[in-house]
């Protein structure tokens, strides 16, 4: 049997564990645009730079990969091989939630995307790690 049939419930493995990272990526661009519009972002930046020893554009870079890489997972999650997948699912997603908290904003938005993108990359990993290929089975 082909991996790409492999299914969790009814929804394809890749597919669902796609989807999720659109979801994820969706919700990192809000909290983004949405802090753009709090008086003060910049300078709260320009702090986290000073307090960090990193300059503006090493923080702007870090989110640039950190975005990039959720990016390509929702592709890399329908194109990879198995193995390879289901492990870069498992090691991307508990990144991106280390990345999220890591730089996380009190702002009350923030702290509900921030919750809603950790729960959908806890299921990426969840069902990364249930993802079992279908040739590997009796």
């Amino acid at each position: 049997m082909n991996t790409s049939s492999k299914t969790t419930g009814k929804i394809d493995t890749k597919v669902l564990l796609s989807t999720l990272w659109i979801v994820v990526m969706i919700n990192m661009l809000k909290a983004d645009i949405f802090s753009l519009n709090i008086p003060g972002a910049a300078e709260e930046v320009a702090r986290t730079a000073a307090s960090t020893g990193a300059s503006i554009p090493q923080l702007m870079l870090v989110g640039a990969v950190m975005g990039n890489l959720s990016i390509a997972m929702i592709i890399l999650s329908r194109v990879l091989k198995y193995g390879i997948n289901r492990w870069a699912n498992i090691v991307v997603g508990i990144v991106t939630i280390a990345y999220i908290w890591v730089g996380a904003a009190s702002y009350p938005h923030y702290i509900f995307i921030a919750a809603v993108e950790t729960l959908c990359l806890l299921l990426i990993v969840w069902f990364a790690w249930k993802w079992r290929n279908a040739e590997d089975q009796p």
